[in-house]
C-alpha cells in the first residue's frame, strides 16, 4: 500500500487549505484583543488612527484590576517594542504600563528622547477612560512624536467619538 504524499509543494499547488491552517487561523484571531464590550473595534481603531496613528503608535485598553487587553491598535510586534521608560533607567514596554495603570488607575504622562542624539523621541501615556471601568496605555515613538499629554488628550477625544467613554 502506498503512503500518503505530505509535501509542501502540495499544499501550495491544492486549492484546498492545508487542514491545520485554518484552526490556527482560528486560534490567532481568538488571542487577539477585540474591543472593548458593546464597542466597534473598526470605529475605535479609525478614531486611534486619526488621533496618534503612526506605525510606532501602540494603544492597549484594559479592565481597571486586571492586566490583560481587551484592546490593540497596531500590531503585537509594535505594541511589543521596548522604548525609554522616561520617568526611570532602562527601557519598559507598553504591557508594563498598563499593568500599572490597572492597578492603581493613575494617570502616566511621559515624554523623553528615544535616541541618544534627540533626533526621536518617545510619550507615553495612561490612565482611566472616562465614565468607564477601563484604562488605557498609549506609546508613541519617532522623529516627530507627541508628548504624553497631548497623546493623552488625543485619545480622550478619540475614545468619546468612538463610544469608548462618556
Amino acid at each position: 500500500m502506498r503512503r500518503p504524499s505530505c509535501s509542501w509543494m502540495k499544499a501550495i499547488t491544492s486549492n484546498a487549505p492545508p487542514k491545520g491552517l485554518a484552526a490556527a487561523l482560528v486560534l490567532l484571531a481568538a488571542c487577539s484583543p477585540g474591543a472593548p464590550p458593546g464597542v466597534d473595534k473598526a470605529r475605535l481603531d479609525e478614531a486611534v488612527s486619526r488621533a496618534i496613528g503612526d506605525p510606532n503608535s501602540c494603544v492597549l485598553i484594559a479592565r481597571k484590576g486586571e492586566g490583560r487587553a481587551l484592546y490593540r491598535y497596531n500590531t503585537a510586534t509594535a505594541c511589543a517594542r521596548e522604548w525609554p521608560a522616561c520617568d526611570k533607567p532602562g527601557l519598559t514596554k507598553l504591557a508594563d504600563l498598563l499593568e500599572a495603570a490597572a492597578k492603581d488607575g493613575q494617570p502616566r504622562l511621559l515624554s523623553c528622547d528615544s535616541a541618544a542624539d534627540g533626533s526621536r523621541g518617545v510619550g507615553w501615556a495612561a490612565g482611566p477612560v472616562a465614565g468607564k471601568d477601563l484604562v488605557y496605555a498609549a506609546v508613541m515613538e519617532g522623529d516627530r512624536v507627541l508628548p504624553g499629554l497631548i497623546i493623552a488628550s488625543k485619545l480622550e477625544g478619540a475614545f468619546k467619538r468612538a463610544g469608548v467613554s462618556e
